[in-house]
């Protein structure tokens, strides 16, 4: 007979509604963070592959901050280049779809281009302070050597608004943020 009292009592005093309303709000939670812990792809929310999470990312178009070997933003995700404002562009800066094809405004006209800045560049206007990227350090990611690169400033603090470190920067600079470059290199 306990067991037939303790289930009437788990299924209707208060004490009982509150364990069952207390251990699905502990299960939805733990779910959603064990999804968040496995979900491919995740961490680069956050930060990206080969650097700790210490100084934030770099302002970029299109979130993650790829560039190609000038400093230019790229799309993390395949490399491609975009404009400021994370269109897709073609060699001659115009902003096209994934297939090649351009852009148009409702009308059919071509959209015009926009502006495209260095990365590091674009955080100096942003951020009214001047910016040099000096020193870059090198992990092994996907089977490709990435290379993590420091937007340095003379700023006291870093973008994540704590105190700025050295790192690889030069004349008293610190690092403000952090870019990367993915080279063709296999590790």
């Amino acid at each position: 007979m306990p067991d037939a009292f303790e289930r009437l009592a788990a299924n209707t005093s208060r004490r009982g509604f509150l364990s069952r309303v207390g251990g699905a709000l502990v299960a939805a939670a733990a779910g959603g963070t064990v999804g968040k812990l496995i979900e491919p792809g995740e961490a680069d929310a956050y930060h990206f592959c080969g650097h700790i999470f210490t100084t934030g990312s770099c302002p970029h178009p299109t979130g993650l901050p790829r560039i190609d070997g000038a400093g230019y933003p790229l799309r993390h995700r395949d490399g491609r280049p975009v404009d400021n404002i994370g269109r897709l562009i073609n060699e001659r800066g115009e902003p096209i779809h994934d297939n090649g094809d351009p852009k148009l405004d409702p009308d059919g006209r071509p959209l015009p281009p926009a502006p495209r800045t260095k990365v590091c560049d674009e955080v100096s206007r942003k951020f009214g302070i001047g910016t040099s990227v000096d020193g870059s350090w090198h992990r092994c990611c996907g089977g490709r050597v990435r290379k993590l690169v420091d937007c340095c400033s003379p700023s006291k603090t870093r973008i994540n608004g704590d105190m700025a470190l050295e790192g690889y920067c030069f004349q008293g600079r610190n690092v403000f943020c952090v870019m990367y470059f993915q080279t063709k290199v296999p590790c």
